[in-house]
């Protein structure tokens, strides 16, 4: 008897372990990995500048991760999105590291630094094949649970305002949205930068809180409403591409898998891409088909002073830091090699 139980006893074993071999497995769906990404735009700019590299993402995933995407101020204010990202209330950013308050010594070259590009493709030219890549890396890696995931190129830095501007005299005085450094450029020679909430722009500059707008190219300008309440735009740019970043919380970047982090990755370059081809476009035809702005040019040589200044506030620059100094020193390289190739690099 002793023996049969035994012999029940393994046979019941063997049987359960086969069954359970033999039994189809069941896979339990795991849940999608949720984002939360904010953007620098306001709604009808993220239309153009990030939307459709989200929308295609989220399709492209295939239910395995989902970002919902915020506009500006949405979830948190544009000068905390940084430290937001750092302490994992949202997930990730789309912005320049200025105006987000990135604090790496590089966020003054983000966003319009003062004529250190001439066109769009300046900017990735620079990142990609002058070294600035590795050096926002580096400077990134020194800050706790933030990774930096690239940068890439949007429009010019125009003015567009509610008086006309035909002189650097015209300049003194005038109150404008701008971005930190450009605003700490531009009070050299006599602007007034205004810090508001981007929402509260148009309004500003309807009551008269604002003469104008020193933040974008003519694309925006025309794309946000901002044509509607302003008359003029000058042709002469503080910058001729904006330099903005893609970061994420390190520990929810991590976390993706490398399918899906190769995914974004050229997401991202998709909207790199659109913007490099939309704000082309749009440069050229809302000056001669917009119709709501009259266009005014400080002459090429009072705008010389200009020039001359930026290359003063870059040689004070190089002074922060080290790495601040690098990245002078690569800017005028560039600038100078630019310069030899002629057009259509550079024009006399």
């Amino acid at each position: 008897m002793t023996q049969r139980r035994e012999f029940l006893k393994l046979a019941g074993g063997a049987a359960l372990g086969a069954g359970a071999i033999a039994a189809p497995a069941v896979v339990r769906a795991q849940a999608p990995i949720k984002w939360r990404l904010q953007t620098y735009a306001g709604p009808a700019l993220a239309a153009h500048v990030i939307k459709p590299s989200i929308d295609a993402f989220n399709q492209a995933a295939n239910g395995q991760m989902e970002i919902e995407l915020y506009t500006a101020d949405q979830l948190v204010p544009q000068g905390e999105l940084f430290r937001a990202v750092q302490k994992g209330t949202i997930d990730a950013a789309q912005s320049d590291d200025d105006s987000m308050a990135a604090p790496v010594d590089v966020a003054i070259f983000a966003a319009y630094f003062p004529l250190a590009s001439r066109y769009s493709l300046d900017v990735p030219a620079l990142w990609h094949w002058y070294g600035l890549n590795d050096i926002w890396k580096e400077a990134y890696s020194e800050v706790e649970n933030v990774t930096w995931l690239g940068t890439g190129a949007w429009d010019p830095c125009n003015m567009a305002t509610t008086r006309p501007i035909k002189s650097l005299a015209d300049l003194k005085g005038l109150r404008l949205y701008t971005f930190p450094t450009g605003g700490r450029f531009l009070s050299r020679l006599g602007v007034v930068p205004v810090t508001l909430p981007y929402e509260d722009v148009q309004v500003a500059l309807q009551t008269g809180e604002l003469d104008g707008v020193c933040w974008s190219g003519i694309t925006e300008v025309y794309t946000v409403g901002w044509a509607d309440v302003t008359k003029y735009y000058l042709t002469n740019n503080v910058s001729g591409a904006w330099a903005g970043s893609y970061i994420a919380n390190t520990e929810k970047w991590n976390a993706v898998p490398d399918h899906l982090k190769t995914l974004f990755q050229l997401c991202m370059d998709s909207s790199h891409y659109y913007r490099q081809h939309w704000y082309w476009w749009g440069e050229a035809h809302y000056r001669t088909q917009g119709g709501k702005l009259e266009l005014t040019t400080i002459p090429e040589s009072e705008w010389k002073a200009v020039e001359t200044e930026a290359h003063k506030f870059w040689d004070e620059i190089a002074q922060k830091s080290p790495r601040d100094a690098k990245v002078i020193g690569i800017l005028k390289q560039y600038t100078e090699v630019m310069a030899k190739a002629g057009p259509p690099y550079r024009f006399a």
